[in-house]
């Protein structure tokens, strides 16, 4: 483990104005970033790491993080709301003591599931509608494990609806379950249709396995991915026309025919309309792209009116790139610099073609962006303090928060080598500008030392406050994983722990 003197640089060379973010200089090294001296520690039970000076924080939250707290417990009241109002139909077009047999209860249970799975697939499309009142209200990383969580439930009760029909009807029928399956798919309404979106739901659910999405370039992914639109649309006529329940005048038919509207709206604003009116009216241009460290490179942005997008720091959009083999992909990457009226920066590490691509960019090509999304920002915090803990790549919003994070704040960023490291020198202003510590770990992942750093010992050595801030975490999964299980250790409240959606 290492620790680096907290020395205001001396300003790097610049080319031309957008190296300015107000009085912080975004640093963007023509050469070599990584200078000063860095001098090793001594590594006993726990290496002691020379300090920076330490401040009282002054500020306090400008915004508690309670909105977004009491907005994730009205979203769960309004899903079970949603939820009972849509097995109603069923409820009250059943007569009491008509499931007197195993026939009439597995049709009863396929009625029930298919409703809640119709209900599910529905919930599910409003979360990936982007509509901005939804991330607002739990922040993205939520929406996202709420996404994820619910789909698997999805995909449970639509094979349970399809199971018990059958098993049902042919229980009614006298039947084997193949002949029951034919008479099910060439005598019932749009029962083709309802077959290919289980087949697609399924196919979602099985490239939704950790493993095998991680093995799938994420274009691959994406694009496989939105074709759950289509179990939407191809599970809509068979909702209504095999729905006994939904008749047409009843408050079965009304409640879903609005419910289905709701959800599309909700899509068609998140999707297209908001992107759309951003753009045209930003326009947004590639201005540089500059290299950080291996494999690592920044690019900057410029457009109309940037202060009205209202992105706040640790954010992150979804980038277009109009050029080339990008313009057909849109990936999200998180601002590293705190936005202001005259750039945006996103900072890129090459790991696929896609990305790979985007090093080579020239400046003035269009920009195409939707956002911005997430709440991981300083608006969420609940104390005076932060502790930010960064690994790899993650470092990219946690170094943009740190800029409007109030003064006191403590980095630990964790990489391999020196010559991993980026925004050493951005840092390092930053670390004097705001009173701030910013401690490089450095060593592989068999290394002691940033073990013990991460321990709870070692934390508690590092920020001794540590159960009294709030805490960002950006980096890889196993990284983070780790971290708070450290924090939960340290006592630290979940309500202080913030993530970023990395796996976007």
């Amino acid at each position: 483990m290492v620790s680096v003197p907290q020395q205001r640089p001396h300003a790097p060379p610049r080319r031309g104005d957008p190296a300015f973010t107000g009085n912080l200089p975004a640093y963007r090294p023509d050469r070599d970033h990584h200078t000063g001296s860095f001098a090793a520690v001594q590594t006993g039970a726990m290496p002691r790491i020379q300090r920076s000076r330490v401040v009282e924080a002054s500020e306090r939250p400008r915004r508690m993080a309670g909105r977004g707290r009491a907005g994730r417990p009205m979203l769960v009241l309004l899903f079970w709301a949603g939820l009972t109002f849509s097995l109603l139909p069923w409820w009250w077009d059943t007569a009491a003591g008509s499931v007197t047999d195993a026939a009439a209860a597995y049709t009863a249970g396929g009625q029930i599931t298919g409703m809640i799975a119709g209900y599910l697939l529905l919930i599910q499309i409003l979360l990936m509608s982007r509509v901005g009142w939804l991330e607002r209200s739990v922040g993205a990383a939520e929406v996202l494990g709420w996404h994820r969580d619910l789909g698997a439930l999805l995909l449970v009760v639509v094979l349970a609806h399809a199971s018990l029909i059958t098993v049902g009807y042919a229980a009614l029928d006298g039947a084997t379950l193949l002949h029951e399956s034919r008479v099910i798919l060439g005598s019932y309404e749009d029962m083709i249709s309802a077959y290919l979106a289980t087949g697609i739901l399924t196919a979602v659910g099985v490239m939704a396995i950790r493993r095998i999405k991680n093995a799938m370039p994420y274009e691959l992914w994406y694009y496989l991915h939105t074709t759950s639109y289509l179990v939407l649309l191809l599970g809509y006529g068979h909702q209504f026309a095999g729905g006994a329940n939904l008749l047409p005048g009843t408050f079965g038919r009304y409640y879903w025919t609005a419910l289905n509207i709701f959800v599309v709206l909700c899509l068609v604003w998140g999707r297209v309309i908001l992107p759309l009116r951003l753009n045209l009216r930003h326009r947004l241009r590639v201005l540089e792209v500059v290299h950080e460290g291996p494999d690592i490179f920044s690019i900057y942005v410029h457009g109309r009116r940037l202060s009205e997008l209202q992105a706040q720091a640790g954010q992150f959009f979804r980038w277009r790139f109009m050029t080339g083999g990008c313009w057909w992909q849109a990936h999200p990457f998180s601002l590293s610099a705190a936005p202001n009226d005259r750039w945006l920066r996103v900072t890129v590490k090459a790991v696929g073609d896609h990305t790979e691509q985007l090093r080579w960019l020239d400046p003035g090509v269009r920009v195409f962006i939707e956002g911005p999304s997430g709440a991981f920002t300083a608006s969420r915090r609940t104390r005076n303090r932060a502790l930010l803990i960064a690994a790899g790549s993650g470092i990219a919003p946690i170094r943009a928060l740190l800029e409007d994070l109030p003064r006191g704040a403590v980095v630990l960023y964790r990489a391999s080598t020196v010559e991993d490291l980026i925004f050493r020198r951005e840092l390092d202003w930053l670390a004097e500008a705001r009173a701030a510590e910013v401690w490089y770990i450095l060593g592989g992942r068999d290394d002691p030392a940033p073990r013990r750093a991460m321990s709870p010992r070692g934390m508690r050595e590092l920020v001794p406050d540590v159960a009294g801030r709030d805490v960002y975490l950006c980096g890889p999964e196993g990284m983070v994983s780790a971290a708070v299980a450290t924090l939960r250790k340290l006592r630290v409240p979940r309500r202080q722990i913030h993530l970023d959606p990395f796996e976007f």
